[in-house]
This record gives structure tokens, sequence and C-alpha cells, in this order.
């Protein structure tokens, strides 16, 4: 009997035939289909989900630290040390070219942002950190947003929404729904707050590489785009703007991201699995 493509060392028939067999039936119907290569088989998914549960544990571990009146150059030291401590890579560091081991984005940096010695976070501040981590080969991808000391209700807000829409997104994924369903609920749950979407960064397959397709726009149509099935693995991470959607990227860098107004920017990001079952978070 001939064994599954995917190298899972199973038989076809007790791996992914019967999963092709569905997708074949689906596109004949009409529907937009995933390429057999962003559906993992279970030992990559078990390396993807050891390697999102080292990379949650980096987040913990900046959560625990952080404070106002540290550089984020320090919150670079902490991830790149205790990354290498749990047996893991910083995978951001010298990605094309990046300098630094996580992204640090304060205020209104939409993404992106580098980790400095001259930028000390401030009472009010609002930070994203971004971490990325390698383990065994496999990728685990997730950001959180922290409030420094007590910061404007405006900011508060910003923030809060932001973890919501991904709340939403993500609560409502299920096997065989769209790609386009992620944005729709989350650009629906910014704009009923009275904030922007940025439409042209976005959330990505992940998993066997830092970045895989499919891209993942926050801007989107219920029941539009690619089929999310089961195996699927990707980031949901909108960048929500306190003013306009727009940003312009730094001219001296080409990496760090900014509102083009000067207003806030919020980002949170969660890394998932489509089950057969519904979804599994496997960095947050």
């Amino acid at each position: 009997m001939k064994n599954c493509w995917c190298g899972s060392g199973l038989p076809y028939s007790e791996c992914h035939e019967p999963i092709e067999v569905k997708l074949a039936h689906l596109r004949a119907q009409g529907e937009r289909v995933p390429d057999k290569s962003l559906i993992k088989n279970k030992a990559q998914i078990e390396g993807i989900r050891l390697a999102g549960k080292i990379n949650s544990m980096v987040l913990d571990r900046v959560e625990q630290e952080i404070h106002v009146g540290m550089t984020t150059q320090e919150i670079d030291d902490i991830v790149d040390a205790y990354t290498r401590e749990l047996g893991g890579i910083p995978a951001p560091l010298n990605y094309e070219g990046f300098p630094k081991s996580v992204c640090t984005s304060v205020n209104n940096v939409i993404c992106h942002g580098f980790p400095s010695d001259k930028v000390v976070l401030k009472e009010g501040d609002i930070v994203n950190v971004d971490c990325t981590t390698i383990v065994n080969g496999y990728f685990g991808d997730a950001s959180r947003m922290f409030c420094m000391g007590k910061v404007k209700p405006n900011a508060e807000k910003l923030v809060r929404v932001t973890k919501e829409a991904v709340e939403i997104a993500v609560s409502n994924l299920k096997p065989y729904c769209h790609l386009g369903d992620i944005g729709y609920y989350v650009n629906q749950h910014a704009k009923k707050n009275g904030f922007s979407v940025v439409r042209d960064i976005g959330g990505h397959g992940c998993g066997l590489a830092m970045h895989e397709e499919p891209y993942v726009c926050h801007i989107g149509q219920l029941g539009k785009g690619l089929l999310l099935v089961p195996g699927m693995v990707f980031t949901i991470e909108p960048m929500i703007n306190e003013g306009s959607g727009r940003f312009m990227v730094d001219g001296g860098d080409c990496w760090q991201v900014y509102t083009t107004d000067g207003k806030l920017s919020a980002q949170v990001e969660h890394m998932v699995l489509i089950t057969e079952e519904g979804y599994e978070i496997l960095s947050a």
C-alpha cells in the first residue's frame, strides 16, 4: 500500500486521501481550495505545536519582566537569552537583514520595531512584542500588547479592541470556513469602535517557515476566499490604528512601519491550527 505523499509514513488511504477527495469535490463546486503543501501532517503539527508552546513561554517571560523605565533592547536581551535557554532559536535575528531577536513596536510604530537602548518605555506607552521561535526546524509565532502603567483611555480602548478582534475572529474559525471570514470579523469590530485596520500588512501561513502562504488579510468578506481546511496553520495578527489605516516605512532601515498620521497602533497575534473539530491556538 502506497505511503502518503506528505511524509507521515502512513498509508495514503489513512492520511491525506480522505481530505483530498473532499477538496476535489469542493473544487468542482467552485471553491478555492489550498494547495496540498499548505496542509501539515501529524508529525509536522506536533513539531509546530512544541515551537508554539516555547514561543508562548518566551512571551510569558517578557510579560513577567516588562516595566516602565526599561529599554526595548532589554526586551530583546530577555527574548534572546530565554529562547536559547529553552532550546530554541530567535527566528527574527538576521532574517533578511533584521538585526534583532524580537520586534518591539511602541505607540505609533505599527510593526517591525527595532529594539534599542535609546528607546525607554514610559508611563502611558503601549508596546507590541512580536516573538517568533524556531525549535527543531519548526516555527512558533505570536505577539502581545503591553500597557505601561496608567495609559490614556484612547490607548486602553485601542489595545482592548484589538485583543477582542482577534478573539472574535479566532472563535469563528471552523473547518471549511473561508479566509475572508477572518478579515470580516476583525474589520467589523474595529470599525464599530471607530478604528482602522491596516489592509496591506497581515497574517500568514506558518510552521515550516517563518512566512508561508496564504496571506491573511484583516479586511474581508464572509464566505469569500480560500477554504481553511484541517491541517492548515497560520497567524491572525491584525494591526489596528487609532486614526487612518495608512502607513509608511522608515526610509533608513526599510523595516520599521509607522502610522502616517502619528496616531497609535496596536497588534495582537495568535498562531492557529484548523482541526477536524474546529481550531487550536498554538501560540498566543
